[in-house]
């Protein structure tokens, strides 16, 4: 092992036992979110992250593309209204593992992310916001092509 990479292990191990001693990261929290990488299927990862039925919302705005080019960068922003917005966390439904990506939203702060996601194909990309101890959800399909073609 190289030592760059040694500094960087030491330091990330810093930097998570930090968080944890600050009570910014629970480690149960921190395991829950790890596990909820690797579920295969949409209803696995709400199961993961704590939202078994979230509600719809219309206080949730997305900022994607209908039609995407090139899935390997798919730009997604998300704007939640809902007051007391602790967290968004991103799905896209036919992704091998659907959960891409999960933001905490400090509190005082405007509740909305900026971002480029990876899809395999067109899906339904999902919106989970944790506002206030209680989930809504948002969605919007984005197609994707593959060179020029409809997808």
């Amino acid at each position: 092992m190289n030592h760059s990479r040694r500094k960087a292990i030491k330091t990330g191990g810093g930097l998570l036992a930090l968080l944890l001693s600050a009570g910014i990261l629970k480690p149960g929290e921190a395991l829950a979110q790890a596990d909820a990488f690797s579920m295969k299927t949409l209803a696995e990862a709400l199961r993961a992250v704590g939202a078994q039925n979230p509600a719809a919302s219309n206080a949730i705005v997305f900022k994607a593309p209908a039609i995407a080019e090139n899935g390997a960068v798919v730009p997604v922003a998300v704007e939640s209204k809902l007051p007391g917005t602790e967290s968004i966390t991103l799905l896209v439904e036919k992704n091998p593992t659907p959960l891409v990506a999960s933001f905490v939203i400090p509190a005082g702060t405007t509740g909305s992310i900026s971002t480029r996601v990876k899809m395999g194909q067109t899906s339904d990309v999902y919106a989970l916001v944790k506002a206030e101890g209680k989930f809504y959800m948002a969605k919007q399909e984005i197609k994707i092509t593959l060179g020029g073609c409809g997808g």
